[in-house]
């Protein structure tokens, strides 16, 4: 047997003997454990070889001699006393000899094969000694609290299950590196940037201005000791953050919002656990004291404001191992088992936007402006599940989000970038958009393999099964899917193509909802149905339990000339605060000094909205699919969530590049036509305002919709795609645009 790799401990045992083999200051140890229940006399000297250099070949004798007498001592109890013996009833000690970097035990250190057999040792069996020495990346989620001095009028912000606070819930990401010693001392550095949540609006106090921290930052050292795979450690250093005040009008809108920088330190504990594969878990609580700054507040006629943070942050951090090198192709520290109980994804899309010139007479309050615009996006997500038991998963999606949509995400019905929210933010926002219980329940016989990948587990499941899910979520994780146009992380950009865009599917600014699904499903076909909670008005980031939102979908499989197809038919009907448009037409026709808008916010109350979908996905060809979809709905009251459509049809071709030698990458190409009932139509033409569109007149038109693109794969974890739309009639307006919109996408996954 040759001498074990450096950091690759082995343990080797016989029934009395065993050998492990360690690195220490640049060589190799070898300790011999002897373990017995004998009543024996024996003394420590006796039994504790000094540290004696074994070269190859060289000393292997000595060292023979030295396990010979110690195995005698186990065999038969008895051994001359010396000076300083005792008594004890098990004996187990460590012979400690160190070896020469490189030396072999077999022939080197033993002399010959038949020295090494002489010792008895059996077929050598691993054992992992886990290693905290490397780099490591990692991402954080928690809660926090604090103060920013009196008289600051902090922003409350969203602390999803718990109190909103001026910090609320917490999320962001860290690096850095540990070096574990021979004495089991950990020393390490991290770097971390952690970001707030939105404002918490229905709890916004009213003020002529809030105060608020937006992130901090912290550079810090880390003194831990391993415990083998968990660590308790402190951590202190120096921490930086900015902080902004919100200026308010009268009526509460923000009219400025100046910002600042200030440094301090910061102070915390924590402990952090290896639980598979590369992964390690940590819990940390961090203070944060930063220095106390005064804003100048003159040229709004106030006083300037003195910020002074004082923060506690309680931290659930993932970290992943990356080892000594992770430049290199060879492993260089040992990892545990991995698990098929819980997994790890994440992914980040950043997409820059933009538009020249085009022709627009007038303007409205949500009209997309005329001039030239360039605005980006980028989210940062990740997928985080566990199995709780036999069919029962939880899954966790925190997610950052930063950037605008062109104009503020208005302008268009089939908005250009589906990454876009409704509530953009100039810094990342931390969102927990996920979380979610699932159920699976099999019916036995045939199996399907489920594939490692985000929000899904491996394993196998029934295919007669039923799943039942509660939580949070987004409505189109589980309804109106499509193979070739969902994702706008990957396939198309619009609205209008990955989702059927009359579908107004119930969900906050973001696009997400909380209810419960259902579905049964068989070999050939599904059906699904949901209840979610709606926004408590149009385009509110507020939902509530009093109104409610409904969806049930077939979902059909079938093959023609065995090219797979998939066929889905919803209904759904939504129940929420939202004004009719003949009513608010009529009340404004009656006195033209209303406001038409002022009229529709007066009359909301309880309303349904109802309507359909079709939604279509064929195989033509291997790598070659289409897809199609129609949706339709009443078109009588205002849209509660999606989009101003009433009825839309889009369709499309997608080919992947394995003709062209490029099997991962993908091109799209496919059209929608958008529009809108004749009451929403008059509703505008009056100068009413939609959610996302209002030019304060109207030259109705269907408004049409072209899109390309082009996504090429340069890894598995990287794509980078050129997009491509052209759009007549942006909000129904004949009288302005056509609009060309470029836009190129980055998106990385692991």
């Amino acid at each position: 047997m040759a001498a074990a790799d450096a950091g690759r401990p082995l343990l080797l045992h016989g029934c009395h003997s065993g050998v492990q083999i360690e690195q220490e200051a640049g060589g190799l140890e070898l300790l011999l454990r002897l373990i017995c229940n004998k009543e024996t006399m024996v003394t420590v000297a006796d039994l504790s070889l000094c540290r004696i250099q074994i070269g190859a070949g060289t000393a292997g004798n000595d060292f023979k001699s030295r396990v010979a007498n110690g195995r005698q001592i186990c065999g038969d109890g008895r051994h001359r006393a010396l000076a300083g013996q005792r008594r004890v009833m098990t004996c187990v000690r460590l012979f400690r000899v160190q070896i020469a970097a490189g030396a072999a035990l077999g022939a080197a250190a033993f002399g010959t094969p038949a020295a090494a057999a002489d010792m008895s040792l059996k077929s050598p069996v691993a054992r992992a000694v886990y290693s905290w020495t490397g780099f490591y990346v990692g991402g954080h989620v928690g809660y926090g609290d604090g103060s920013l001095g009196p008289g600051t009028h902090p922003l409350p912000e969203q602390g999803v299950v718990f109190p909103p606070t001026i910090t609320g819930g917490i999320g962001g990401f860290q690096a850095g590196y540990n070096r574990q010693f021979a004495n089991r001392f950990v020393l390490g550095v991290e770097a971390d940037a952690t970001f707030t949540s939105p404002v918490d609006l229905p709890r916004r106090a009213l003020a002529p201005f809030n105060a608020s921290i937006d992130y901090v930052g912290t550079v810090r050292g880390r003194v831990g000791y391993a415990f083998g795979s968990w660590m308790p450690y402190l951590t202190g250093g120096f921490a930086w953050g900015r902080s902004s005040v919100r200026v308010n009008d009268a009526a509460g809108e923000v009219i400025s919002d100046p910002g600042q920088y200030q440094t301090g330190w910061t102070v915390g504990a924590g402990a952090e656990f290896a639980v598979g594969g590369n992964w390690t878990a940590k819990l940390e609580y961090d203070y944060i004291d930063l220095s106390r700054r005064t804003l100048g507040l003159n040229g709004f006629g106030m006083p300037g404001v003195t910020i002074d943070p004082r923060l506690h942050l309680l931290k659930f951090g993932l970290n992943y191992q990356l080892g000594d090198a992770p430049w290199s192709a060879t492993p260089s520290r040992s990892v545990l088992p991995e698990s098929n109980d819980w997994s790890v994804h994440g992914q980040t899309t950043l997409i820059a936007q933009g538009y020249p010139s085009f022709r627009a007479p007038y303007s409205g309050t949500d009209s997309l402006p005329g001039a030239e615009q360039v605005q980006q996006t980028w989210t940062t997500t990740a997928f985080l599940g566990v199995r709780l038991w036999e069919g029962g998963e939880f899954y966790f999606n925190p997610e950052t989000a930063q950037g605008f949509g062109i104009n503020g995400t208005l302008g268009i019905a089939g908005f250009p970038n589906g990454e876009a929210q409704k509530a953009g933010a100039p810094l990342p926002k931390v969102r927990a958009l996920r979380y979610y219980f699932k159920q699976t329940f099999g019916f036995g016989g045939e199996q399907e393999d489920v594939a490692d990948g985000p929000n899904q587990l491996a394993g196998k499941r029934d295919i007669d099964r039923l799943t039942v899910v509660v939580g949070r979520f987004a409505v189109g994780d589980f309804f109106d899917g499509n193979s070739y146009a969902k994702d706008p992380r990957a396939d198309f950009l619009n609205w209008a193509m990955w989702a059927s865009a009359a579908y107004d599917f119930p969900a906050d600014l973001p696009g997400y909802t909380r209810g419960a699904v259902v579905e049964l499903n068989r070999k050939d076909w599904a059906v699904r149905a949901g209840l979610f909670q709606v926004p408590n008005a149009p385009n509110s980031d507020i939902l509530v339990y009093n109104t409610g939102g409904a969806v049930v979908e077939f979902e059909g499989r079938y093959a023609i000339f065995d090219e797979p197809g998939k066929l889905r038919v919803g209904i759904f009907g939504n129940r929420g605060n939202t004004g009719n448009y003949r009513q608010a037409l009529a009340i404004e026709g009656a006195d033209p000094a209303l406001d038409i808008n002022d009229v529709m916010a007066g009359i909301r109350k309880d309303n349904l909205k109802y309507g359909f979908y079709l939604n279509g996905e064929q195989q033509i060809a291997k790598d070659i699919g289409l897809f199609s979809r129609l949706s339709w709905n009443d078109g009588q009251t205002e849209i509660l969530s999606f989009t101003d459509v009433d009825r839309s049809v889009s369709a499309g071709l997608s080919v992947k590049g394995s003709n062209w030698g490029r099997p991962n990458d993908t091109v799209g190409v496919g059209g929608a036509v958008n529009g809108l009932s004749a009451a929403h139509r008059d509703f505008l033409a009056a100068g009413g305002l939609g959610l996302l569109i209002g030019d304060g007149a109207l030259n109705y038109s269907p408004e049409r919709i072209f899109e390309s693109y082009y996504a090429y794969q340069v890894n598995k974890n990287l794509t980078l795609t050129a997009d491509y739309q052209f759009i007549t009639n942006p909000a129904y307006n004949a009288d302005r645009g056509p609009v060309h919109i470029f836009s190129g996408r980055i998106h990385g996954e692991f």
